[in-house]
Formats: structure tokens, C-alpha cells, sequence
């Protein structure tokens, strides 16, 4: 009965152990890459500004470099509204693709960016006329003005739709099988969790002691935590030394080191906790003393 007892407990414990393992993982992607929070803000920590900028440089003529100057300071400008309306953009995606509502539809004013660039762009024609501009008085550089925003801001429409009519079948295709997966990842997280907690009841039946459950449950708890603790400081060290041998943009360089740290934080302070517990449990299968039966 006992060789039986101790097989039931080691294979309760070993399903204990890769259950824990699969489900911190399930937590990690549940708080970061499934979550609009954690996304909108990554993207309120990175510099727009100077991504931009290496964008615009590399798309616009050297004839034409003073709209480089201007659109730089219009994307400086307007990075508050970018970030506030990449946050409604990412906030209605997910909210489709966690299944929370039926349809992906937004609408984005594109006024502010109108009344953005008229001033953006008469200050940096004022300041720095192109060279066809140069000894114009200045009410001639103003119409110049004038004319050149009319003709941009004829191009902007007043709302743009966000929807899927904007993409592409294939792509729509691939966005609903999204949806589909995180579905099932959902399910499967709360049936994992269920799971997790009939091994752990388990273990306390086969045992039907507190010092033999709080020992086992506690080890499989220490055992787990700190492995996995350990792996997430190695996937750092590992990730750190990776990204200081690649050529990064310098906007990049402080935001991606932070970005692994957040990616891999629920993970470490998941595997913290269960450390701590599983501590905890052994200490107490130590020092509990069972109540003396009286007769």
C-alpha cells in the first residue's frame, strides 16, 4: 500500500510540477501579450519622434529636405494624439480578439492633425524657406504657405475608418484564426487552473495528513520556483548580450532591454511566489505538530 501511495504522489507531483510549468507561461502571455494594457503602454514608451524621423529622412528628396524639419516637429507635436489613438486602435483590436465584441470598427478624427501641420508647416517655411522662397517678402512666403497646406490637406480626409474592410481577405482570414486560438487559449487557462487545483487536492487526499501534504506540495512549489526564477535571470543575461552585438537604432537601445524585462516579469514574480510557498509549506510540515488524541 505504501510503494502504491508513493507512485500516486510522485506522478500527482510530476503532472503538479509541468502543470505549474505550462500555466506560468499561459500567465506570462495572459499579462503581456494578451493584454491591451501591457501593449498601449510599451507603445507610450517609445519615442515616436525619433522613429519617425528615421523613417522620413530616408523617404524624402534632398531638394525637398525642409519638409524633413517639418514634418519631424509635426510628429513631435501630435505624438500625444499618435499614442492616444494607437491606444483606441489596440484597445478595440483586442477587444475583438478576446471575443468581447462582435465587430472591428473605429473612427479616427484626423482634424487635430490639420490644424497641426497649418501651424507646423507655416513656422517651418517662416523659419527656413526653401531656396526657390529666399528674398520673397513675406506675404508671398505666407500664400506659398498657404497653398502648399491646402494641397496636403486636401489629401487627408476628416475621419478614417478602422475597420476590416482595411484589410485584405487573406489577412482578415488570419486575424479571425487569431481570434479563434485565443479562444481556446482562454478555455484552456481555466481548465488549467482547474486542473492544478485537483492535483493539489490530490496530493492532500493521498496524504490525509497535513505534515506528508505541506512537504510534497511545498517541494513540487520550491522545485518549480526555483527553476523557473533562475531561467528567467539567464533569458535576460541571454537577450542583453544578444542585443548589445546587433546594430540597434539608438531610440530603440533603452526600449527593447526594458521590453524583455516586462515581457518576462509575470513570469519571475510568479515563480517568486511559488518559491516563497513552497518555502513556506516545507517550514510548516517541519514545525506542525499534530493534536494528540485523547482517549
Amino acid at each position: 500500500m505504501n510503494v502504491l501511495k508513493g507512485v500516486a504522489l510522485g506522478i500527482l507531483s510530476f503532472l503538479l510540477f509541468l502543470s505549474l510549468s505550462v500555466f506560468g507561461l499561459a500567465l506570462t502571455l495572459n499579462y503581456t501579450i494578451l493584454n491591451p494594457d501591457f501593449v498601449v503602454s510599451e507603445v507610450y514608451r517609445l519615442d515616436v519622434s525619433a522613429l519617425a524621423e528615421e523613417v522620413l529622412a530616408e523617404q524624402i528628396p534632398e531638394e525637398e529636405e525642409f519638409m524633413v524639419g517639418f514634418l519631424d516637429k509635426a510628429v513631435a507635436d501630435l505624438e500625444p494624439w499618435i499614442k492616444e489613438q494607437v491606444s483606441v486602435v489596440t484597445y478595440s483590436s483586442y477587444d475583438y480578439l478576446l471575443g468581447k465584441s462582435q465587430s472591428l470598427s473605429v473612427t479616427i478624427p484626423l482634424e487635430p492633425v490639420k490644424e497641426s501641420l497649418r501651424e507646423t508647416l507655416r513656422e517651418a517655411i517662416i523659419k527656413s524657406p526653401p531656396p526657390q522662397l529666399e528674398g520673397l517678402p513675406p506675404a508671398e512666403i505666407e500664400q506659398y504657405s498657404n497653398q502648399l497646406y491646402q494641397e496636403i490637406s486636401q489629401q487627408i480626409p476628416s475621419t478614417f475608418e478602422f475597420n476590416e474592410s482595411l484589410l485584405t481577405p487573406e489577412i482578415w482570414a488570419q486575424f479571425q484564426q487569431i481570434r479563434q486560438a485565443i479562444g481556446y487559449f482562454q478555455l484552456g487557462y481555466k481548465l488549467l487552473i482547474g486542473f492544478i487545483l485537483l492535483l493539489i487536492l490530490g496530493i492532500v487526499l493521498i496524504n490525509r495528513e497535513v505534515k506528508g501534504a505541506t512537504r510534497g506540495i511545498g517541494i513540487t512549489f520550491l522545485s518549480y520556483g526555483v527553476l523557473w526564477y533562475a531561467s528567467t535571470f539567464v533569458a535576460k543575461h541571454f537577450a542583453g548580450t544578444q542585443m548589445a552585438q546587433l546594430d540597434i537604432p539608438p531610440y530603440l537601445q533603452g526600449w527593447l532591454p526594458q521590453l524583455l524585462d516586462n515581457l518576462i516579469a509575470p513570469l519571475g514574480m510568479f515563480s517568486l511566489g511559488l518559491l516563497i510557498a513552497g518555502v513556506v509549506l516545507i517550514v510548516v510540515s517541519f514545525v506542525y505538530k499534530p493534536r494528540q488524541t485523547s482517549f
